[in-house]
């Protein structure tokens, strides 16, 4: 078929249309109309993104891909400190679910209006580890009390609560003061594990999540009478409100399958949480 042309007037000159263009964007019109309507057809697959305390790494991978198996949405996730997540969602990041490592930062997005009402749940409880890659070196408190070591990471109290669990502990020891000066704080808890893992630190306190499936190093798992309940609760925040998907997600958070994954990493599942006042973070 051969191309016909049609010259155009525009703008003081003129354009020439030949009709294998017209056609052509057309074609391309129509491609975007359909993709567009496709994406608001019942059972289209959505997008549902999650801010995840970064103890949860691990876990949350696994419970994402389960997720999107059953369903076939697609989950995002952003890992960090509980204090700076929540900072970011104070600054209109577009995060649908909070998944915390306390309850002080869920519970304060609801009362600041950036959470849904009557969505809080707490999803995990977590548990404190001193750990080394020197398989000799931890031994148990006596480790902290006798100090033969440079240095010790925890996690920055003021945003990440398992460095507030890891501050409570010392001073429960009585040994605080006296390690103070050896403290190496990472931005959060995935960063403290690193400092560990690659032996820029000799030993630090770290996630029972990030070391429950490793080999070699030693480790104490810190008895859970030395500090508060890391009680981690998940909320569905107002922007994931009108999200089919966001909503999907924290019912599966709740479920059989992330329950067994949850307990693979070595975290609670929330049963326990009435027993203890829950951490206080800074």
């Amino acid at each position: 078929m051969l191309a016909r042309r049609q010259d155009m007037p525009f703008g003081g000159g003129v354009i020439t249309i030949t009709s294998s263009k017209l056609l052509r964007g057309m074609r391309l019109a129509m491609l975007a109309l359909f993709a567009t309507v496709a994406s608001t057809l019942p059972g289209a697959a959505a997008e549902v993104k999650v801010a995840v305390a970064a103890n949860f790494t691990e876990a949350a991978k696994e419970i994402g891909d389960l997720f999107e198996k059953a369903t076939g949405d697609k989950v995002v996730f952003s890992f960090g400190a509980t204090g700076q997540l929540f900072t970011q969602i104070t600054q209109d990041a577009p995060f649908e679910v909070f998944l915390a490592a306390d309850q002080k930062r869920p519970k304060k997005a609801i009362a600041d209006g950036y959470a849904v009402p009557g969505s809080l749940f707490t999803y995990a409880t977590g548990k404190v580890v001193l750990f080394s890659t020197d398989r000799d070196l931890v031994k148990g408190e006596e480790t902290l009390k006798a100090g033969k070591f440079e240095k010790i990471a925890i996690a920055n109290p003021k945003t990440a609560p398992y460095g507030t669990a890891a501050v409570e502990v010392m001073k429960k020891l009585g040994i605080y003061d006296a390690l103070a000066p050896k403290i190496v704080q990472g931005n959060n808890i995935a960063q403290t594990f690193q400092f560990v893992d690659t032996g820029t630190v000799e030993i630090g306190f770290v996630a029972l999540s990030q070391v429950i499936n490793k080999d070699g190093g030693s480790r104490w798992i810190v008895p859970e009478k030395l500090y508060a309940t890391i009680a981690q609760d998940a909320v569905l925040l107002k922007r994931g409100a009108d999200n089919e998907a966001a909503k999907a997600f924290v019912t599966f958070l709740k479920g059989p399958e992330a329950r067994s994954v949850k307990e693979k990493y070595g975290y609670g599942v929330g049963a326990e949480v009435a027993a203890k006042e829950p951490v206080s973070a800074q």
